[in-house]
């Protein structure tokens, strides 16, 4: 069973500030856009299809990124996610930027997001079959906090430099 799923995508001239460098904003983007395809690849689930036919959807409530090493325009990156916390409200996924390799971190964003019910603008306990469904999925990281994660993976990539 994956638990982490990780596609590619090609840093583009448009997303990126005068300097040549992605835009701060553009990371949660490139992000977002790959979370949601790698669930449907991965657990065959469609945000959409589930909120039309529930009237529920998963609302964002923290997002915590850390830019660790700058992406320039034109650059193949990977970016992975994985599900590092579900319970009886909110659930926590993990999405990193990295080298293709993986042996370079350029960002890590945990978001927080909150099960919700569209119709009465208010969250709700998560259902038994979602638990049943995604739970075997939940990666355990050895970091419980985000700033302890963010400086594993700076130590991760100052012990992956190329010597000069």
């Amino acid at each position: 069973m994956l638990k982490e799923v990780s596609t590619q995508a090609k840093v583009r001239f448009a997303d990126c500030d005068p300097i040549g460098h992605l835009n701060n904003v553009k990371y949660l983007e490139y992000m977002l856009n790959a979370r949601e395809d790698h669930v449907e690849m991965q657990y065959g689930f469609s945000y959409e299809e589930y909120s039309r036919k529930t009237g529920c959807t998963w609302v964002a409530i923290q997002n915590e990124i850390a830019y660790l090493k700058e992406v320039r325009y034109n650059t193949v990156v990977a970016i992975s996610s994985t599900l590092i916390n579900i319970g009886d409200r909110t659930s926590m996924v993990e999405m990193k930027m990295t080298s293709p390799d993986k042996s370079i971190t350029y960002a890590v964003l945990w978001i927080t997001a909150i099960y919700f019910n569209l119709k009465t603008r208010k969250s709700e306990v998560q259902p038994t079959e979602i638990l049943q469904k995604f739970q075997p999925f939940v990666q355990e990281i050895p970091e419980k906090l985000f700033s302890e994660r963010v400086s594993t993976l700076r130590l991760n990539n100052k012990n992956n430099q190329p010597t000069v």
